[in-house]
């Protein structure tokens, strides 16, 4: 049982992924996470406002348990699997994100600097997830899929338009840590 309460290492977890892809594949089915937002924005009534969300979202019911699955997964693995809330991170990054504002970084999986309810109250906080939520959606909107569609699902499918959201992804990651992070912070 001590293997469940360690990281599995990408040996175990790269072939379970393309298990999943290939079956994903095998049944007409594609991957991706921002599309389930599309699809519960069609259940709450969204397609009568725009033609957008005007669709058969039970089509896209079985990506609704990809989420749950997600969910209760994510919970067991963080509840049961995980031997701390400690992340082993490099003590340069610790270094870095004491100076801009994060004290305890490493000791929790969610900083508090940034996840406390506190911190997503106040003025600054709000702000901060309201832009950032609709950032990502326009750019999933807009990129035609979110990080792990286009990562995950679209590289492994060769699809040239996922490899440059890809590139795009990763050149706004780099953009965020050693631009804005440490302006907002």
């Amino acid at each position: 049982m001590d293997f469940l309460m360690e990281p599995w290492p990408w040996y175990v977890g790269g072939p379970l992924i393309a298990l999943v892809l290939f079956l994903m594949h095998f049944f007409g089915k594609k991957f991706g996470v921002s599309s389930n937002l599309e699809t519960i924005c069609a259940i709450g009534g969204a397609g009568k406002l725009v033609d957008f969300f005007n669709f058969d979202w039970r089509k896209s019911g079985w990506n609704l348990m990809f989420i749950v699955g997600s969910l209760i997964g994510g919970f067991i693995a963080f509840k049961f699997m995980s031997p701390s809330e400690a992340v082993a991170l490099n003590p340069q990054t610790v270094q870095d994100l004491a100076e801009i504002g994060f004290q305890n970084a490493g000791s929790k999986f969610l900083p508090d600097e940034i996840f406390s309810i506190e911190t997503m109250m106040s003025v600054k906080g709000m702000a901060i997830l309201l832009l950032s939520g609709i950032l990502v959606g326009f750019g999933a909107r807009y990129a035609g899929g979110c990080t792990s569609g286009h990562a995950i699902s679209g590289l492994s499918n060769l699809e040239l338009p996922s490899l440059i959201a890809v590139i795009g992804f990763f050149i706004g990651g780099l953009i965020m840590t050693w631009l804005l992070i440490p302006l907002i912070f």
